[in-house]
């Protein structure tokens, strides 16, 4: 894993989510999402790419959003939140490809020089090729070193997933429709909800109190970490 201006980046494969002007003429454009999982400090946070920025009221915990059109190239991306010191990466925006960006913090130890504090870090979710069939794939910003959790299937039978901390686990799903049960050992957390073939991300976040939380967007490609 590379660490790029306070950023980390891990290559995996993300949903398409074309904006309007990528509906014209999608050879000309990549895409740049966003998925909150910024816990610690005060207020929304603040996302900006090359100095604008993309919303005057920012974006809540557990928010996630559409695609940005970006011309092809490199790009800077700031992320902000009152109480945290904010991060900044460069994402290298291809055709017709999306980067989807998870900024969350991490507590950085105290010095003699400076007491402890929170950084914002980002984790680079890219697309790669697709793949057949119904998956559930994990990626985890959770505090916790690794999180074990469990997927129901149609018989009421439970497959653990241990998934490490900033990286990804995949397991395929035993469901057409509805949605698909998983826990940890503290508790239920959001079902899958499925609508068909695909693949169907799964963020493990922590909330300001340190319990863990999901968030569930679906992507018709395949997840892989480099």
């Amino acid at each position: 894993m590379k660490t790029i201006s306070k950023a980390l980046s891990v290559v995996c494969l993300l949903l398409v989510a074309p904006g309007s002007n990528a509906q014209e003429e999608p050879s000309k454009f990549g895409f740049i999402r966003l998925a909150n999982a910024v816990a610690p400090g005060v207020g929304n946070l603040r996302w900006k790419i090359n100095g604008e920025s993309m919303s005057e009221k920012g974006y809540k915990l557990g928010e996630v959003t559409g695609g940005v059109a970006l011309k092809p190239g490199s790009h800077s991306v700031t992320f902000s939140r009152e109480g945290t010191e904010e991060g900044t990466t460069k994402v290298s925006v291809q055709l017709d490809d999306t980067t989807i960006l998870i900024p969350f913090a991490e507590r950085v130890p105290a010095t003699d020089s400076k007491p402890a504090y929170w950084a914002i870090r980002v984790l680079r979710l890219k697309q790669r090729e697709p793949d057949s069939g119904q998956h559930a794939t994990f990626v985890s910003v959770s505090q916790n070193p690794e999180v074990r959790v469990e997927v129901s299937d149609t018989r009421g039978r439970w497959t653990p997933v241990s998934v490490k901390r900033l990286a990804v686990a995949s397991t395929p799903l035993d469901y057409e429709r509805g949605y698909v049960p998983i826990r940890t050992k503290t508790g239920d957390l959001e079902s899958i909800p499925i609508g068909g073939p695909g693949n169907y991300v799964v963020l493990l976040y922590d909330d300001p109190e340190g319990g863990l939380k999901s968030l569930t967007f679906r992507d018709f490609k395949y997840l892989s970490a480099d």
